[in-house]
Order: C-alpha cells, then structure tokens, then sequence
C-alpha cells in the first residue's frame, strides 16, 4: 500500500509539472503571435512595405 501511495504521489507530481509548462508554452505562443501582429501593424502604418521586402529577401 506504501509503494502505491508513492507512486500516486510521484505520478500526480510530475502531472502538475507538465500541465504548468504545457500552460507556458501555450501563453508564449499566445504573446508571441500578438507581438508579431503588432510588429506588422506598426510596419504597416509606417509605410513599411519596403522594409518588409527587404526581410523577405533575408529569409
């Protein structure tokens, strides 16, 4: 009975550390989609059609 407590314990441990990097990852993705469209926003409106030509060429 002691080893199954131990287990259970261990398991739901390791449960908990994966659903907290699963949630980081998705806020970081969340940040990083919304830091891209407010980047090409700012392009956008600063005329920066040639800018984003140039990183075109880049990649």
């Amino acid at each position: 009975m002691a080893n199954l407590i131990l287990f259970l314990n261990s398991f739901f441990s390791y449960l908990l550390l994966f659903i907290i990097i699963v949630a980081l990852v998705i806020a970081a993705c969340i940040i990083g989609a919304k830091w891209r469209k407010s980047k090409d926003q700012k392009l956008a409106m600063s005329g920066g059609e040639a800018a984003q030509a140039l990183d075109g060429e880049k990649a």
